[in-house]
């Protein structure tokens, strides 16, 4: 965990891939291939009976992860129908004080999660003819990006998270006095650029930043107190803020972080991630993420206030890029959780010490958020969880086995193109790619082996440890005028380079 980087979650076993996200993607921009959709029946309503005994679904997976997966407390709100249909909050915002977790009163860390808020930010100044998608970023700031023989970056390229620069690590910190504006830290580590913007996706911290940036620039208000004024003020989200540290009963209301020594919870000090405020600094509580929802579901407006109009959303919500043929990609800021049957997108997050995710359904009316708190375990279980609960509402079946031409994807070490280049990579976070048979593969990261099963020329669908009811998780290997490269529909931020034959 030491780079602190921060993201969505990784899906790939039962281990979160501390290099990729903290415990949150040819050349490749022309890829426009379908992928393969889930062989059910299209889901055009939410079934009544599963959304009535999701509640209780919810309560007993909770209740046994608390025994077992190191979770302190967590949080988990359902919407649907314009409503908070469940906002419940589990186990404990302090163990030491023995003060449960409020769904209305305690905030916990969204961590990336956050970012969606700066993308509404963004666009509502796209909206206000502030920002033009196709404009160069440094037309926006007061400061350069350097070219060093790149194209320039455009705004759109940071919805994507595609600016061809390397990530940037080592912002999350315990001591306020570390702290500084964001706008001074961002410009004094600038990342090196990797390769020409709009060609591949890379989750970018950086990008965010600048995102929420740009926002502060063109708008004249400091980033904290415009999501504040134009965001949470007008949806009543009155116990979320981006500004750290935390003030009064905000502070007061904060869930305590955790580690897990010798099989106890030893309580931790404040994170702090106002480094990069637009990219992951916001608290909030589970009721003010459900009125986010709400408002995102109902075309962005939410008890007659509206943040953005409806072709906005709808913008946000609509794929810009996607690394591989078939598998999910980027939404606009957004992230493609599953292109069918129902689309789905959200974004997941991880901080150091608490973990989320936020998953909608927009054509259903339905979504859910989950926060938790604990020890390394809790990252996994809430994984586990958000994975149960799109089972439980849309359950999937296996995809038909394919047995055509033999393979001829290189098998070997592959490399996530989401890392900090100005560090040596660590080869323990590699994906090793092996055939196990004709028609499957195994993929061994941090010594975990999985098995894929082959669905298609090239493509392979998840066996191991898949929940009842779905998803099934897809892997892609694809060539591109730069190298063959593997993608996974979990991580739509995230390529993986191949390296060398194992």
């Amino acid at each position: 965990m030491s780079q602190n980087f921060i993201g969505a979650a990784s899906r790939f076993g039962n281990k979160v891939l501390l290099a990729l996200v903290p415990a949150l993607l040819l050349p490749i921009a022309a890829i426009a291939g379908s992928p393969v959709a889930p062989p059910i029946d299209a889901v055009d309503k939410v079934e009544r009976q599963s959304l009535n005994t999701l509640p209780a679904f919810i309560d007993e997976m909770v209740a046994s992860q608390l025994r077992t997966s190191e979770v302190a407390g967590a949080v988990v709100t359902v919407v649907h129908d314009g409503k908070i249909f469940t906002d419940k909050g589990y186990g404990f915002k302090n163990i030491e004080d023995n003060v449960p977790v409020d769904p209305d009163a305690t905030l916990f860390h969204p961590g990336s999660v956050s970012k969606l808020f700066t993308w509404v930010a963004l666009a509502q100044q796209i909206e206000a003819r502030k920002v033009d998608l196709d404009a160069d970023v440094n037309s926006y700031i007061d400061f350069e990006i350097p070219r060093n023989g790149f194209a320039p970056i455009k705004v759109r390229d940071l919805l994507s998270h595609r600016p061809g620069m390397s990530d940037i690590s080592g912002f999350i910190v315990y001591d306020a006095t570390q702290l500084m504006p964001y706008s001074e830290w961002m410009k004094a580590k600038v990342p090196r650029r990797v390769w020409e913007p709009g060609v591949e996706t890379a989750y970018s911290n950086f990008g965010a930043s600048l995102a929420g940036y740009i926002v502060e620039r063109m708008s004249g208000e400091p980033f904290d107190q415009y999501a504040q004024n134009h965001i949470f003020k007008p949806l009543g989200m009155t116990s979320t803020t981006f500004s750290e540290p935390l003030q009064g009963a905000l502070g007061e209301n904060m869930a305590t972080g955790y580690e897990v020594k010798d099989g106890k919870f030893v309580a931790k000090g404040h994170e702090y991630l106002a480094l990069v405020m637009p990219a992951g600094s916001a608290s909030s509580t589970g009721k003010d993420m459900g009125r986010f929802m709400l408002a995102l579901l109902n075309g962005g407006s939410l008890d007659g206030q509206r943040i953005l109009k409806p072709e906005t959303v709808r913008l946000l919500f609509s794929n810009s890029a996607a690394n591989a043929p078939r598998v999910e990609g980027m939404a606009h800021g957004f992230l493609v959780e599953r292109e069918a049957n129902p689309r789905l997108v959200g974004h997941a997050g991880n901080t150091i010490d608490f973990h989320s995710d936020l998953v909608i359904a927009p054509d259903l009316g339905f979504g859910y958020y989950i926060s938790m708190s604990g020890g390394e375990g809790s990252s996994e279980a809430r994984t586990v969880l958000s994975k149960a609960i799109t089972g439980y509402m849309f359950p999937q079946k296996p995809t038909a086995r394919w047995g055509g031409a033999a393979e001829t994807a290189p098998m070997g070490r592959y490399r996530s193109n989401r890392r900090d280049y100005s560090k040596v990579p660590n080869p323990d976070y590699d994906i090793l790619a092996s055939a196990a048979g004709p028609n499957s593969v195994e993929f061994i990261i941090q010594e975990e082996k999985t098995i894929w099963e082959r669905i298609g020329p090239h493509l392979y669908e998840k066996v191991t440890d898949v929940p009842e009811n779905g998803p099934y998780e897809r892997a892609e290997f694809y060539e591109t005028d730069r190298g063959a490269r593997l993608s996974f529909s979990f991580q739509p931020y995230t390529a993986y380079h191949f390296i060398a034959a194992d």
